[in-house]
């Protein structure tokens, strides 16, 4: 994780160190809230997609997450950042941590359950720990986390039943949910080579960043659906609440977690994730629970906590 940034895999927005807002509750409650907002994200992406095309989905969910953080930006007279290179470089990381990585979700849900797209998210920190062997020649793995990607991966494989075939698996619907949680990382590091040390606040650069994939998604979105014939009120609640909550919200919230316990501690948040996200999918929705999916996602988590060990440093 960057000194600049620290991100869940859910969220894909950047939170900026340095910033200090005054907890008003115990970071645990705060925690245990950002964990359900997340978690059931991927519900509401999946009752949403029942009323609108995906990449509307994503659209209104950039939209109602920005108005958030630009009501927040009002309320403490934050001002967007200036300069065409900041704006250029946070178009691209808009891209890879929001507009990209949330229409594959989107579509992916389409065919494959909640539950699924859910742990397919909790593979980030893998891809992470892969990526950073080739990008980030300041944070080569130990033993222990290579022993954490494989260990992961293995979970995927359990998860998507490989020893079977990936019989009654969407693979289409799958891929889109992987190469999503993908995206994340690599806009993460591109984040940290690129935009470190802009001295604007998380804030600040947060409320551009949703702008940019709102404006992205507004240009898109025309190409490839067309206006909705009618209003269908159950989806469009659930992106209301995807955005205002789960983009616009859980951002405020992730980045008050960072600011008073730290990188480390705030990033568990990413293990509750699935395990949320497949109750809620259950519980709710009734989607089908294969005895390999738990299993698999237990497996992906512990190889996902091993990839963020770090060696401890020894004090003479």
């Amino acid at each position: 994780m960057s000194t600049v940034t620290t991100t869940t895999a859910a969220a894909g927005e950047p939170t900026l160190a340095g910033d200090r807002p005054r907890p008003h509750l115990d970071w645990r409650l705060r925690f245990g809230v950002l964990s359900l907002i997340w978690g059931f994200s991927f519900l509401l992406i999946k009752v949403g997609t029942q009323g609108y095309a995906p990449f509307q989905v994503t659209l209104g969910r950039l939209v109602f997450g920005t108005a958030v953080l630009a009501a927040a930006m009002a309320w403490k007279r934050e001002r967007l950042p200036r300069g065409a290179g900041t704006w250029g470089r946070l178009a691209v990381a808009a891209f890879l941590l929001n507009a990209l990585p949330f229409s594959l979700f989107a579509y992916s849900e389409l065919t494959i359950p909640s539950t699924l797209a859910g742990i397919c998210n909790a593979t980030s920190p893998l891809w992470g720990m892969a990526l950073s062997l080739v990008a980030l020649s300041e944070d080569r793995p130990t033993r222990i986390r290579f022993a954490g990607l494989g260990l992961g991966f293995l979970g995927v494989l359990t998860v998507l039943g490989a020893w079977q075939g990936f019989h009654g698996l969407d693979v289409t619907g799958t891929a889109m949910a992987l190469l999503a949680s993908l995206s994340y990382p690599i806009g993460w590091i591109y984040v940290r080579r690129t935009l470190a040390g802009t001295g604007n606040s998380h804030l600040s650069m947060t409320g551009a960043q949703l702008l940019l994939a709102t404006v992205q998604l507004a240009v898109v979105t025309p190409l490839f659906t067309s206006f909705p014939g009618h209003v269908s009120w159950l989806p469009l609640l659930a992106i209301a609440a995807l955005g205002a909550l789960g983009t616009g919200l859980a951002v405020l919230i992730q980045y008050g977690l960072v600011a008073e316990v730290g990188p480390t501690t705030a990033q568990m948040v990413t293990y509750f994730i699935p395990v949320i996200a497949t109750a809620a999918g259950v519980a709710v929705l009734g989607e089908s629970l294969r005895w390999s999916t738990p299993v698999g996602a237990v497996v992906v988590l512990a190889g996902a906590a091993l990839t963020q060990m770090r060696p401890r440093t020894r004090t003479p």
